[in-house]
């Protein structure tokens, strides 16, 4: 009973498990700090800033940052119409990760529901599915996005329907190959012949075990999506002003690169930084929801502690 007590942590839930895990990756850790604060702007940044960073100053245009006399919103500088860089570039996060994360959750839920089918399916309907996946994968993804908002309006919701049709298939071949390994283990065929329906099995014993590398391959795909939809702004066919995001605002700040670089730089950091950051924390992921690897984070917590 006291061997028990001492070994045991106290107060630990499922929370404190995941802030030691975080804690052991310092790069990762950092990495959720500065995705934790992107969030935050997206979710308050326009409520917050929204009449900072619509005002003008003819007086003030393309100044340059760290000019603290002109005020806090001017520590970036200021556009060619004098509107202050740091206020937009915290607005335009919201439609920057309003495209990228509704495309990767519905490529995820619709890749990820046929690739279950696809996989478990003996029949017909699991070498049709797959098909579909390579009816897609034949076009190049930011081309065919080019092409279809080329010919319809480039609103936030065809931008998210076209990047999630193109990233389906990422999903739905990921699922079918682990649901086609997965099927033939014990458990499962344990509740196939206890009578467990399919769509039981499916969503009750399969799911869960795939999950893990889905939700890895969603922060990877999230980087992906939000460089896809920066660079259709930045080309013309993406989010339209009035509306901002910050591969527009590097596309509007490409005519001044030469006598003021900062137009294109801050918003261009912010997307380095943020790529940046989900690709730590997807590596991060795949080793701490990995049972045979999440060790070595465990090793390193102890030793950090």
């Amino acid at each position: 009973m006291t061997d028990t007590a001492t070994t045991t942590p106290r107060g630990k839930g499922p929370f404190g498990t995941f802030l030691k895990l975080l804690w052991a990756d310092k790069f990762a850790f950092v990495a959720m700090l500065f995705l934790a604060v992107v969030i935050f702007c997206a979710l308050f940044g326009p409520w917050l800033m929204g009449d900072a960073a619509g005002g003008l100053n003819l007086r003030g245009r393309n100044a340059p940052p760290f000019q603290f006399d002109l005020g806090w919103a001017m520590m970036l500088g200021a556009d060619s119409l004098g509107r202050p860089l740091l206020p937009r570039v915290i607005i335009a996060a919201q439609n920057t990760m309003m495209v990228a994360a509704g495309a990767v959750l519905c490529s995820m839920i619709i890749g990820t529901c046929l690739g279950l089918v696809a996989g478990y399916s003996r029949g017909r309907l699991g070498q049709i599915i797959p098909r579909f996946a390579d009816v897609i994968m034949s076009f190049p993804s930011l081309l065919l996005a080019v092409i279809v908002l080329y010919m319809l309006e480039p609103s936030v919701t065809n931008i998210i329907i076209v990047l999630a049709i193109t990233r389906i298939p990422v999903y739905l071949r990921t699922a079918r190959a682990e649901v086609l390994e997965i099927r033939e283990r014990m458990f499962v065929q344990a509740a196939t012949v206890m009578g467990a329906s399919s769509t039981r099995i499916i969503f009750r014993h399969i799911l869960p075990v795939i999950l893990p590398t889905l939700i890895t391959i969603a922060t990877l795909d999230f980087a992906f999506v939000m460089l896809a939809e920066s660079s259709l702004s930045f080309l013309g066919i993406g989010i339209q002003a009035p509306e901002i995001t910050w591969g527009l605002m590097v596309s509007q700040g490409r005519a001044y690169l030469t006598n003021a670089w900062w137009l294109s730089f801050w918003p261009g950091l912010a997307i380095i930084l943020t790529t940046l950051s989900l690709n730590l924390i997807s590596n991060w992921l795949r080793i701490a929801l990995d049972p045979a690897q999440r060790w070595r984070l465990e090793m390193g917590g102890r030793k950090n502690g």
